[in-house]
């Protein structure tokens, strides 16, 4: 440890750490604009200058590491008048009306950080005359707007555009007070590259980035904030929900959150605050082949009497917390002994738990963030579980090879060093012939595939049947097997094929990603509680035929639209949903239920490790919490829900580690 003084207290430090952590961990706060904890730092617009003994000129405190017997001064008159000017300076470049600005407010409320330094400084005005351009603002895109009249060039929405989604759209035109914020070459924001992850807006200090669905809704003093997990997919990225009044305001990541460390995708940031479906409020039952609308207890009385006695399907949503899939598992398979009772995607699930024979085979998500080669096989990691592909992506930068197995074009193949596409056998073929070449290349690693000549002339046989270069298998081969530290991300429907999963641990092994301490294999597992849903045993495919009934528990899922097709033709069917759809308009018994915003729960992600979601919004009039309803549905059938899904979440032999304190 590292001892200094600032304003005369003797703190202790972490050697490598600037002056401005140091102060911050101690309490001690510093005005800064250009800062922010989550990202390099930049060192640009000089409000955090501080004074240190034995240096001629006050120097930036968030970019000067501490040293031992340092001592440290941060409010002295000349620094106070320095920032004073600096302050002044930035008021007169940009038109900083704060009246007219949604992020201004009082010295207590504002959420705009340079306003907030300008009262820290007791700043009532500022004395330079204004230079004020008249920038055009940019409205193109449809989740947030960029006005350069409100920047101060901090940099903070470039710097995080690279660091944290590693998408580089954002840059800086121009020079000295004419820069302005660009997207690409200067396209449009709604024309450019940008992925809407949004993590620009959330670490803008004024009001030059806004999003269009929270702006004017109140500062952040007037909003309720809930602490929760993301339910777009199985990353299970942390987040904190904006509400006012019982509506939501907007969504941002929670930058304590140990799986994505605030950075979020649109579908976890934006999409929730443009839901545009119907919801449903009221329950109802088919008579005369129409919806009517009754109440909670004639409802479930008409699905209760539909499911008595009768050999029934049931379906549900890994979108819904573990404790809601567990009271399904408990009144379905327990209870009513159905013989189909599985998840959505649970054909997946199955096929992968069946292909393994030693679990836990898989690691944690933070070694994509460490990785130095990864194989991407099957996955466009810039449509689906983009918080996974943000950590791949943003580490190209330094030298981090990417190789790819797709059959099809993707943004996220572009990207990569390697790009195999088979054109004709199979995934296990291309994984075997990578395997091949790996052992070619000197890996040590593996079984399975013979040495010299035959080697070989397996190699070869496989290069025919995949269609692929030699030259480019080799590559991609060479890149894995030099790498230290690879890491193979995969989807879960790969396992349609059993070779797959046996070609997968093959080349992992071959590479050297199973090594002891290392379990370099990382599959996606679909929804937000795909892998809860498998623990608890529903995984397996739906079947219908044969059944009376069929019970859907989506909660505010949507369903693809050839399983529309099927359970529409069921002879009885009992829908729990939160939106109206063609589906609700089948179903002979129709439960209105909560959103995913609505209701508290755990979630189990991908790596193993279980969060809990707290409810930010009440549940609207009608509607009833997903558990409420299977326990009122359960009542009425004579099925007892009671047990430890804790317990149960471990019985069975896991895909990954999981952690469930």
């Amino acid at each position: 440890m590292i001892s200094l003084t600032i304003n005369g207290q003797s703190i202790q430090a972490e050697p490598g750490v600037s002056v401005l952590q140091a102060a911050r961990q101690n309490g001690i706060q510093i005005p800064t604009l250009c800062d922010h904890p989550n990202l390099t730092p930049y060192g640009g617009c000089r409000l955090c200058v501080v004074e240190v003994k034995g240096l001629r000129v006050p120097m930036a405190s968030c970019t000067l590491p501490v040293s031992q017997g340092m001592v440290v001064e941060t409010e002295t008159p000349g620094l106070r008048q320095s920032r004073q000017v600096i302050l002044s300076l930035l008021f007169s470049e940009r038109n900083h009306f704060c009246p007219f600005c949604q992020v201004s407010g009082t010295a207590v409320t504002s959420d705009c950080e340079l306003q907030q330094a300008a009262y820290h400084q007791d700043m009532t005005h500022w004395p330079m005359q204004p230079q004020w351009n008249n920038y055009a603002v940019d409205t193109t895109h449809p989740y947030f707007i960029l006005d350069n009249n409100r920047c101060i060039l901090c940099r903070r929405c470039v710097r995080a555009c690279a660091e944290m989604s590693g998408n580089f759209t954002l840059g800086v035109e121009e020079r000295g007070a004419a820069s302005v914020v660009v997207a690409d070459a200067n396209l449009p924001l709604g024309q450019s590259s940008c992925i809407s992850c949004g993590s620009c807006v959330q670490v803008c200090p004024t009001g030059a980035l806004i999003e269009r669905s929270s702006a004017y809704q109140g500062s952040q003093s007037q909003l309720t904030v809930t602490q929760s997990v993301c339910a777009g997919c199985s990353v299970g990225c942390g987040i904190n929900v904006m509400t006012r009044d019982g509506h939501l305001v907007r969504i941002e990541g929670d930058w304590n959150a140990p799986v994505n460390h605030g950075v979020l995708c649109k579908q976890g940031r934006f999409k929730p605050a443009h839901e545009q479906r119907q919801r449903l409020t009221t329950p109802m039952i088919k008579v005369d082949g129409e919806l009517r609308p009754v109440s909670w207890d004639e409802a479930l009385d008409a699905a209760a009497a539909r499911l008595k006695g009768v050999e029934c399907a049931a379906l549900i949503s890994p979108r819904l917390p573990v404790e809601t899939l567990y009271a399904f598992k408990r009144l379905f398979k327990d209870g009513l002994h159905s013989h189909n009772v599985v998840s959505l995607g649970g054909e997946d699930a199955g096929a992968e738990y069946a292909a393994h024979a030693s679990l836990p085979l898989e690691g944690r998500l933070d070694m994509l963030s460490h990785a130095d080669c990864v194989l991407a096989v099957g996955t466009d990691l810039t449509n689906t579980h983009e918080v996974a592909g943000f950590m791949v992506k943003r580490n190209l930068q330094r030298g981090v090879k990417l190789i790819v197995i797709a059959p099809q074009e993707s943004d996220f193949a572009n990207l990569a060093h390697y790009v195999l596409r088979p054109g004709a056998g199979s995934v296990a073929d291309v994984l075997d012939a990578l395997s091949c070449a790996a052992r070619g290349e000197g890996s040590a690693g593996g079984e399975g595939f013979a040495e010299g000549e035959e080697a070989a002339e397996t190699l070869t046989a496989l290069l025919r049947s995949t269609g692929l270069e030699a030259d480019l298998v080799q590559a991609a081969a060479q890149a894995l097997a030099q790498a230290a530290a690879p890491v193979i991300v995969y989807e879960s429907d790969l396992y349609a094929s059993p070779d797959v999963a046996a070609s997968l641990v093959r080349l992992a092994e071959q590479v050297g990603a199973l090594d002891a301490g290392r379990k370099g294999l990382l599959s996606l597992k679909g929804s937000a509680n795909s892998l809860a849903a498998a623990q608890l045993g529903l995984d397996g495919s739906l079947v219908t035929n044969g059944s009376k009934a069929v019970y859907l528990a989506l909660g505010d899922d949507e369903l693809p639209e050839y399983l529309v097709r099927r359970l529409q033709a069921a002879p009885c069917l009992v829908v729990q949903a939160a939106y109206a759809s063609s589906l609700t308009a089948s179903a002979d018994v129709v439960l209105p239920s909560a959103i995913w915003a609505e209701q508290s729960g755990a979630y189990l992600n991908l790596e193993g490790r279980l969060q809990q979601a707290n409810a930010a919004l009440p549940v609207p009039a009608g509607v009833s919490e997903n558990t409420a309803v299977l326990q009122s549905l359960a009542q009425r059938l004579q099925v007892a829900l009671d047990g430890d899904w804790r317990a149960e979440l471990a019985v069975r032999p896991s895909l990954v580690t999981l952690t469930l304190n």
